[in-house]
């Protein structure tokens, strides 16, 4: 994913509470690819990304009722 994509991802994960770390996959070229990295180092780009639009095609599940 580019910077910027890994910059929205990362928004996103914090709000939803979603664990993983973004980092370049070449640290030398933070211009290039990024991916998300869980806790055992492994690339774990695609699961934050499910996990993220599942979290955001959600339905609230609390709300008003007005009465008429």
């Amino acid at each position: 994913m580019t910077p910027s994509e890994a910059h929205e991802l990362h928004a996103a994960m914090r709000k939803y509470g979603i664990p993983g770390v973004i980092a370049p996959v070449n640290p030398h070229d933070l211009a290039g690819a990024w991916m998300v990295v869980d806790e055992d180092g492994q690339n774990a780009t695609f699961l934050a990304r499910s996990r993220v639009a599942a979290e955001r095609a959600r339905q609230p599940e609390r709300g008003f009722v007005f009465a008429r």
